[in-house]
């Protein structure tokens, strides 16, 4: 009795020296990781310091053009109007009346929406089944093919319409020679010209999208397409029912770029069917908008037409977003 009385008061201390609190334990408690809107804040302004540079030539190259585009839309804006002779006026959208009430302005629109949709299909086919050529060839013939076409690639608009126009020339191009066809003008008729084009715009396109969808295609592992191999699926059922799921992410991509790209198409257009072929029967928007703004001094009615390219381009850009987050990728 005495042994356990005794030990039962040097017990106690020792009990309630384990519920007490380590010295600190406390301030520990109190500071712990900071949370995530002290984190947030803790730059402050510093990263927008940073970025201010790059946001003052944004700015300057892309905000305030699209602001003057915008503006004179919405203005009378000639010859006489630069030159100082009438003062400016505000039309609210009577350039847009204008523009949508003439028919000239539609076929436009429904030719470039064509023509786009022509190029980018056709530019999707060409380079898909390039990249999976190069997935199939030896190591030299996919250095020659990726050199080919990367020059392709970099090769100015302008240099690349002359050489198209010199190799359909009806007079002294070998393409006729070797068809047979004498002096047949490809740039006379409204489809051949438009053909012609369409050749040149692919030929200069289709890189991007076989550079894109070969690295995608590496991308996949080897063991997916062996055990497609070998559940006996032919080279085209792999490529419908693997690759290009797989691949989906990357097409969208190089599809809406492409789509952006071809509907922008200036250079080709206006080189190869002189500024818009026979009784601007080869017109696209962008030569539509360049004929109104400076061959008629309209500025105010091209603006206008620029700002409906620029609404159609975003609308696409839009459902380009919509597509990737709808897919899990980070924005």
């Amino acid at each position: 009795m005495g042994a356990v009385g005794e030990a039962g008061p040097a017990a106690s201390p020792g009990r309630r020296a384990a519920k007490s609190p380590a010295p600190g334990a406390h301030r520990l408690r109190g500071s712990g990781a900071p949370t995530g809107k002290s984190r947030r804040g803790s730059g402050g302004w510093t990263p927008w310091l940073y970025l201010a540079p790059a946001l003052v030539v944004i700015a300057g190259l892309l905000v305030y053009p699209v602001y003057q585009l915008g503006l004179i839309s919405f203005l009378e804006y000639t010859q006489a109007q630069v030159s100082g002779g009438e003062p400016t006026t505000f039309q609210g959208f009577g350039n847009y009346a204008t523009l949508f009430g003439d028919d000239e302005f539609w076929q436009v629109l429904l030719a470039t929406v064509v023509f786009a949709a022509a190029c980018v299909v056709s530019t999707l086919a060409v380079g898909c089944a390039l990249a999976v050529l190069l997935t199939r060839v030896r190591a030299l013939p996919r250095l020659a093919l990726m050199l080919a076409a990367l020059g392709a690639w970099a090769t100015p608009a302008i240099t690349g319409s002359t050489v198209w126009l010199f190799l359909f020339d009806p007079d002294f191009g070998p393409v006729n020679r070797i068809l047979g066809l004498g002096d047949h003008s490809w740039t006379y008729g409204r489809y051949s010209a438009f053909a012609l084009v369409l050749l040149e715009v692919v030929w200069c396109s289709f890189p991007f999208v076989m550079v894109t969808v070969y690295a995608g295609i590496r991308a996949v592992p080897g063991e997916v397409l062996e055990a497609a191999a070998l559940d006996g699926a032919s080279q085209w059922r792999i490529w419908r029912s693997v690759l290009a799921p797989m691949l989906r992410p990357i097409l969208v991509v190089v599809t809406i770029q492409s789509v952006i790209w071809d509907f922008k198409v200036f250079t080709q257009i206006y080189v190869m069917t002189n500024g818009g072929g026979i009784a601007g029967q080869n017109l696209v928007l962008n030569v539509y908008a360049y004929q109104k703004a400076f061959a008629s001094s309209q500025y105010s009615l091209g603006s206008a037409i620029g700002v409906v390219m620029l609404l159609i381009l975003l609308a696409v850009t839009l459902v380009y977003l919509r597509l990737l987050r709808r897919q899990g990728e980070e924005l």
